[in-house]
């Protein structure tokens, strides 16, 4: 029995270190355990989706981004019509208030009537076949049995030059009779021609004064007799001067 006992084989292992207990069974690390590989297959896989989903989420979110500060700008700025977009480049002088307020200031002239267009077209026609004076071209009118209002309207409304009408007439007076400067001057304002435009129709007419007073001493002999004084004394009442009534009585070799 005690050799059974104290035989080595009958003994029980011993282990270093351990007070001859047995070693416990070691374990696995965690990184060799099948769930571990399927919880992180798990994560990788959630982690890939929530990646995909939240790029495109921040592609399309950079859109409206873009569509919300322009809308809002459009709100600041609201788009004008066509037709305000052109008033706002025309000039100031000419926009439709600046037409408005010339419009008003400008007295509104009344539409001629036809009797005054005909008296207008009739005062024409006589300037252009010979001259006249407002007041003549206006008696003229009146002999036309147009109203005095209508001739009027006329005269104010030919283009015509008294000046230039009472040139005219002067140079058309001396081509059938003679005249004194004086004389001449005095039938232009009884033919209506205000003083002023007399002298300057008289004073724009190439006339030898000189001449005319021989013209006039002439034809008073033809119709009646005059002694030599008397034919002075008649060309002095025309308005000649002393010299020029001289000269015309001397050309007739009285």
């Amino acid at each position: 029995m005690n050799e059974e006992t104290n035989s080595p084989y009958n003994q029980p292992p011993s282990f270093p270190g351990n007070n001859n207990q047995p070693p416990q069974p070691q374990k696995k690390p965690v990184f060799k355990k099948w769930w571990f590989w399927v919880i992180i297959a798990v994560v990788i896989v959630g982690g890939i989706g929530a990646l995909a989903s939240g790029g495109g989420d921040s592609s399309q979110s950079d859109k409206p981004s873009v569509g919300v500060e322009t809308s809002e700008k459009a709100k600041e700025e609201p788009t004008k019509p066509e037709s305000e977009a052109a008033l706002d480049t025309t000039p100031e002088s000419t926009t439709p208030e600046s037409k408005v307020t010339e419009t008003e200031q400008k007295p509104e002239i009344p539409e001629a009537t036809t009797s005054q267009k005909n008296a207008v077209r009739s005062a024409e026609s006589y300037l252009s076949v010979m001259a006249f004076s407002e007041q003549g071209l206006i008696r003229q009118l009146e002999y036309e049995k147009f109203s005095t209002e209508d001739a009027e309207y006329a005269v104010k409304h030919v283009k015509v030059d008294w000046n230039e009408q009472a040139a005219k007439s002067a140079k058309s007076y001396l081509s059938f009779m003679a005249f004194s400067r004086e004389g001449l001057i005095k039938q232009l304002i009884f033919e209506g021609f205000t003083e002023e435009q007399a002298e300057f129709g008289v004073d724009n007419v190439k006339v030898d004064w000189n001449e005319q007073a021989a013209k006039s001493a002439k034809s008073y002999l033809d119709i009646m007799s005059f002694s030599r004084q008397g034919l002075i004394d008649q060309l002095l009442f025309e308005g000649f001067t002393e010299e020029q009534a001289i000269f015309g009585v001397d050309s007739t070799g009285l």
